[in-house]
């Protein structure tokens, strides 16, 4: 059963956020700001709600003056599935929450101004985050697409890619119309976001790597990978995918070297080293999916 109270526990408030509340109590729109963060604080708490159901490492919850962010430990090796649960769990809140607005303004619980202001935050906040740039919800939801298919680090990549291209149309548009602070604000966050998600890649490649040695074989599915006797380790080891534990079986169909062991000669520096080094056992193509390189 998930604790709501060590939820609460984690909720981090960015120092801008006060800022933000203070312009609104300054211009009279401080209940209208109030609104808008309930929203993002619901929306943040289905996404902690689901990773913790699924037994995630959940850092924090921090309030943002444009937004929220649920702040998990994740590098990569989670099963898609719960990833998709963990990632729908944000936009689905609200669903609920404007059932509960149409219900509340039939029933006198509250004003038709309310209603109508409250439901069309959750619309923008649900048509935002589902746009497809990192880190929203629709940016992860078009990377996790890519690593269904592909191996992690092509897939990473392609994501990156992606997200870039439509934050360059939206940068645009958002030149285009009128000046709004809040969107230029936004702007700026999802391109430092972009920026790092770039910078940062090859490390989140190797936390992906690296958490790889400690997963049980039983949460992933066997996958085989006809490769060239001669692919270095290098060269391997981006080839692994989410959710199977590899067998790299030479073309020739007479060795075949496992995930475990390219990882750890990765790991000891063996960078360059042909895989046919590494072992020469028989394969066993019967009880595994082969995928030609």
């Amino acid at each position: 059963m998930i604790n709501v109270w060590s939820l609460l526990s984690i909720v981090r408030i960015n120092p801008f956020f006060w800022i933000v509340l203070a312009i609104g109590l300054l211009t009279g729109y401080f209940r209208e700001a109030i609104l808008l963060f309930f929203i993002v604080f619901i929306h943040e708490l289905g996404h902690a709600a689901a990773a913790v159901h699924f037994k995630w490492k959940l850092r924090k919850i921090e309030l943002l003056p444009f937004g929220g962010v649920a702040e998990v430990e994740e590098s990569g090796n989670k099963p898609i599935k719960e990833e998709l649960i963990v990632i729908l769990a944000g936009p689905i809140q609200h669903l609920w929450m404007i059932a509960l607005s149409f219900l509340l303004v039939q029933t006198g619980g509250w004003s038709a101004y309310w209603h109508e202001l409250f439901v069309w935050h959750n619309l923008v906040i649900l048509c935002f985050n589902l746009l497809p740039i990192l880190p929203l919800d629709g940016g992860k939801l078009v990377q996790l697409w890519f690593m269904e298919r592909w191996s992690y680090k092509k897939a990473h990549l392609a994501s990156i890619i992606s997200s870039v291209s439509v934050l360059f149309i939206v940068a645009i548009y958002t030149f285009i119309l009128p000046f709004h602070l809040n969107m230029v604000l936004v702007l700026l966050f999802l391109i430092i976001n972009n920026y790092l998600e770039w910078k940062q890649r090859h490390y989140r490649f190797m936390r992906f790597l690296t958490e790889r040695n400690h997963l049980p074989n039983v949460e992933a599915k066997p996958l085989g990978v006809a490769v060239s006797p001669n692919l270095s380790v290098r060269e391997a080891v981006r080839l692994l995918r989410r959710g199977y534990r590899h067998e790299f079986i030479f073309e020739n169909q007479k060795q075949q070297v496992s995930e475990s062991l390219v990882l750890q000669a990765l790991f000891d520096r063996k960078l360059t080293e042909p895989l046919h080094t590494l072992t020469t056992v028989p394969p066993r193509i019967n009880s595994i999916e082969v995928k030609v390189q």
